[in-house]
């Protein structure tokens, strides 16, 4: 039984949102993602999905791209991205399919491993921070701290944690999302949102303070699922 995690995966099958408008390794890149998966992933297996999963702006709309995964193998936790417009109450969400499970100030559970998270935002910079950017960051800072504060109080001492946004800025300087993070068991932190090969290096990777920092947009990991060594 293993850990394996891929981001944004920007599927579109019921809607007109072809990704290969950002580049020609985009071209039917869920073809890529679905024989990698296959290879991989077997039915005891867990998937971290931490964002960006669909196009669609509704969760009725976003039933194909959700069956599609869901008849992929393994378990999947999704965290809700910047573009997950269909994300609605976890209520609504949970128990419509038979692979798939959502963190929604909740958290999931693996064995003895909790996966905790939140959406996450823009940490603070000098280039784009808006009064209504820090209103967000902070909410969605709340949010972490309750997601692992559930798992802690549960006992379990072993956490990853699954973000969409960066938890630092492009700087990679420190900001409340890290200081939280270090103030809990995790081990590990997964997220995506960065595209493009110039920005790849300007966001938190590898070992930080005791854990060790994973982007993991599917362009990045060249539509490969990675294994997390845990």
């Amino acid at each position: 039984m293993s850990v394996y995690v891929i981001g944004d995966l920007h599927l579109s099958f019921n809607t007109d949102k072809p990704m290969d408008v950002f580049g020609e390794d985009w071209i039917e890149h869920y073809k890529k993602i679905e024989i990698d998966w296959k290879e991989q992933i077997k039915d005891e297996d867990l998937v971290i999905i931490p964002g960006d999963t669909s196009w669609a702006i509704s969760f009725e709309e976003a039933q194909t791209d959700l069956k599609w995964l869901d008849a992929l193998p393994g378990k999947k936790v999704l965290v809700k991205g910047n573009h997950d417009y269909w994300w609605t109450s976890k209520k609504k969400m949970d128990d419509q399919f038979e692979s798939i499970f959502f963190i929604h100030n909740s958290f999931f559970v693996y064995n003895d491993l909790a996966i905790c998270g939140t959406r996450g935002w823009l940490c603070p910079n000098e280039i784009q921070f808006s009064d209504n950017d820090e209103k967000i960051y902070k909410r969605e800072v709340i949010r972490l701290e309750n997601s692992l504060k559930q798992a802690v109080a549960q006992g379990y001492d072993q956490i990853v944690v699954a973000l969409h946004f960066p938890p630092t800025n492009d700087k990679r300087e420190p900001s409340r999302f890290t200081e939280i993070i270090e103030k809990y068991p995790v081990t590990h932190v997964v997220f995506g949102h960065i595209h493009s090969k110039e920005y790849f290096n300007a966001t938190l990777k590898g070992l930080y303070k005791g854990v060790s920092y994973y982007l993991t947009s599917c362009d990045y990991l060249e539509f490969k699922l990675l294994k997390l060594e845990i």
